[in-house]
């Protein structure tokens, strides 16, 4: 199967996510799993675009999160690869479906690192993403009141693809500092 464009996906996703922040955020971990897969020599477009896809259906399921992964999967299927797919269903532990590919293990890491790096931006006094460092994402990780939703524990599967948790927070940064206009941070 043939890769879908970056243009493609959006279409896709913007079909079926009309929050402004989600799409934000969907931009962001795409940001954040390419830069994975350049560092890792992997497939910079399949990382990118499972990234950008991997909330597809979050706001079609209404708040029954054991449904978010399992929608985007019959969403998906005949969009994406599988190991796509597959990536895309595993980040939410909820569906029961295990991936422990480098692709869907980037995607949780990325899915949470991302929420906690924009969460830092956003108490930065000017609320810019070029104002937060890697000790002051660090000192947040660290609070385990900041950002609550953010699971921790993902960020840490990091080391799983061989970046210690401040390689990771730099190199998070340097993602999302590239798309910062796109964020409105």
């Amino acid at each position: 199967m043939a890769l879908i464009s970056r243009e493609e996906a959006m279409e896709i996703l913007k079909e079926h996510i009309k929050n402004e922040n989600l799409l934000k955020h969907c931009l962001a971990v795409a940001a954040i799993m390419e830069e994975i897969a350049k560092v890792k020599g992997e497939d910079q477009e399949l990382w990118y675009i499972t990234g950008l896809l991997h909330d597809v259906d979050y706001e079609e399921c209404n708040g029954d999160i054991n449904k978010h992964g399992l929608m985007a999967e019959e969403i998906l299927k005949d969009v994406l690869p599988e190991e796509s797919v597959s990536a895309i269903k595993a980040h939410n532990e909820n569906t029961g479906h295990k991936d422990e590919s480098d692709l869907a293990t980037a995607l949780k890491a990325s899915d949470s690192l991302s929420g906690l790096i924009v969460a830092t931006a956003l108490v930065m006094p000017d609320k810019k993403l070029s104002s937060v460092k890697v000790k002051s994402v660090k000192k947040k990780f660290k609070q385990k009141d900041f950002a609550r939703g953010v699971d921790r524990e993902e960020i840490l599967l990091c080391e799983n693809l061989g970046f210690s948790l401040n390689e990771f927070i730099e190199l998070g940064l340097k993602a999302l500092n590239a798309i910062s206009e796109d964020l409105g941070l």
